[in-house]
């Protein structure tokens, strides 16, 4: 028999039902000033609009800015004078900025007085390199993902046959779920990870599996039916993203994604996330977005 699922639950029709999202803000970047440059399309444009003209200590950077620019342009150094000059500053504040540089290690001085980049600047120079190239191992892919959103990350593959959290990486938002640990093989149809495991096997595999290991209810909301988690199956299948919500934990949802599917289930790997309940129904379409793309990213790394 098929669970009849209260309105908001389950997903109708591939996605949760999920309640309106907020109205956004108009993110729209303000008119650039006269004689200026429009900002770039990006966060960074957007928050540079919405601040109106630079400060005088915003001018300080910039002046900043422009002598690392110059100095960058001569490898073999460059005089206060002639930076003063170039970047159109007097020559106090030119020699403010660049004792200030000069003790941020971000310049530096040799003994003829003239001006070369310092150390500081190759180490945010291969820290942006780092982060540009992306995350080199799934353990850092997954602190990386869960640094920017908050949430719990988790591996889950077959170990022994049975589905199995591998690794997991906890995020300050999620709430904290005691049994989903390393080692965790329990409760497969009523978790994200697992339904996207028990997807990737054959029918007659599932049912075999379901029956050895039963479908015992953890929340109010936990499919105790085959039926019920075929359909459940079936319906997220659609999307790639499968989901649970509330039914291994209340209050707690998890999406989850195949990453890999190999020729046995040893060799497939799954990618989810546990959050809040109410976010994942608000969240729904950002959510499965990101997962794909992580999906994408992952698989080279595992």
């Amino acid at each position: 028999m098929v669970e009849q699922r209260r309105p908001g639950d389950e997903p109708q029709g591939g996605v949760p039902n999920y309640k309106s999202a907020p109205r956004q803000r108009d993110t729209r970047n303000r008119p650039a000033p006269p004689d200026r440059k429009p900002a770039k399309a990006s966060a960074a444009g957007a928050f540079a609009a919405a601040q109106g003209e630079p400060t005088k200590m915003i001018q300080s950077v910039q002046r900043a800015l422009r002598i690392m620019e110059l100095v960058g342009n001569h490898p073999s150094g460059v005089t206060a004078p002639r930076i003063a000059f170039e970047c159109g500053l007097n020559r106090a504040t030119a020699y403010n900025l660049l004792r200030t540089l000069v003790y941020e290690r971000y310049l530096r001085r040799d003994e003829n007085g003239r001006y070369t980049l310092g150390l500081e600047v190759s180490d945010r120079y291969s820290e942006l390199t780092r982060a540009i190239a992306g995350p080199s191992t799934c353990g850092e892919f997954m602190r990386r993902m869960s640094n920017e959103t908050g949430y719990s990350t988790f591996i889950a593959r077959f170990v022994e046959g049975r589905p199995a959290v591998t690794d997991v990486i906890e995020g300050q938002r999620s709430p904290h779920v005691e049994e989903l640990i390393v080692g965790f093989d329990d409760g497969a149809h009523a978790t994200a990870l697992g339904k996207a495991l028990l997807a990737t096997l054959q029918p007659h595999e599932r049912n075999r599996f379901l029956k050895s290991a039963g479908m015992r209810p953890f929340t109010r909301r936990t499919l105790v039916e085959p039926d019920a988690l075929e359909y459940d199956l079936a319906v997220y299948g659609e999307s790639g993203v499968y989901a649970e919500m509330g039914q291994f934990r209340e209050g707690v949802g998890c999406a989850g994604v195949v990453v890999r599917v190999g020729d046995t289930p040893s060799e497939r790997i799954v990618f989810a996330v546990a959050l809040p309940l109410e976010e994942i129904r608000t969240s729904w379409p950002e959510l499965t977005r990101r997962l794909r793309v992580a999906a994408v990213e992952l698989e080279p790394l595992l």
